[in-house]
């Protein structure tokens, strides 16, 4: 629930200055729990694994290249990654690919190695 704030607020059934009970000064407060309480520790979930850190490891053990849509299913095969319910899994891993290859330079993961190729190059994580 939001916190009251010091404007005033008014309805068109209540008439111009008017206060709601959540608007006046002496409006009661709901108890709440301690943030601690509330909110889980991050430790609790496991991470998921990203469809790059699966791809990583599909071509790490598979020591050759390997065309997008191959990834997706070795990585559902194997249980590592699998989509969630998206329309273009293996497009938007290719687009993943590049991306990072582009933005990492030499100490990227994977490297292209032909047209819609990529192997594990070893660098990163």
């Amino acid at each position: 629930m939001k916190k009251s704030t010091k404007t005033t607020k008014t309805t068109a059934k209540q008439g111009k200055g008017v206060k709601t009970a959540a608007a006046t000064k002496g409006a009661t407060k709901i108890a709440t729990k301690p943030k601690a309480e509330r909110k889980p520790a991050a430790g609790d979930k496991p991470k998921r694994r990203s469809a790059l850190d699966a791809a990583a490891e599909v071509l790490r053990k598979a020591g050759k290249p390997m065309r997008s849509q191959e990834l997706i299913t070795a990585m559902a095969d194997q249980g590592l990654w699998s989509s969630p319910n998206g329309k273009t899994p293996a497009a938007t891993l290719y687009s993943a690919l590049l991306r990072e290859i582009q933005q990492k330079g030499s100490e990227a993961r994977f490297k292209k190695t032909d047209r819609g190729q990529f192997e594990y190059a070893g660098g990163g994580r």
